[in-house]
């Protein structure tokens, strides 16, 4: 999966006011693809509620029975996907969700009327 030179979301207003069309569709799969695996689900929350919002592969390896190589496999599948960015520091590197891709996420799920702490009450 390539890494995305253009926000795939950025395209899109909320589904529910009008549907995607074919092409923000296809744009928007990959990401949700990405975090429909429940391993990559939960490193992504884990990165999200991270302290400083940032983790390093060192502090999300000990959560689950998984190698550190396949957690670090699933972390590029979300970097790939445009979800999180990464910087190396030494030998390990750190893990940061992109700002622009949580937005846009919430913007496609945002329910008209709905305050967005309510939606998944």
């Amino acid at each position: 999966m390539p890494l995305l030179t253009e926000d795939p979301l950025a395209c899109c207003t909320p589904l529910s006011r009008e549907p995607l069309s074919e092409e923000q569709a296809a744009r928007v799969a990959p990401l949700l693809k990405a975090l429909a695996d429940p391993v990559r689900l939960r490193l992504m929350s884990m990165v999200l509620s991270h302290a400083g919002g940032e983790a390093c592969v060192c502090d999300l390896t000990p959560a689950f029975d998984l190698s550190q190589p396949t957690i670090s496999h699933h972390l590029k599948v979300l970097h790939e996907a445009g979800l999180l960015d990464r910087e190396k520091r030494g030998v390990w590197v750190y893990y940061q969700a992109r700002p622009e891709a949580m937005a846009a996420m919430s913007t496609l799920f945002n329910a008209p009327g709905v305050p967005a702490a309510e939606q998944l009450r």
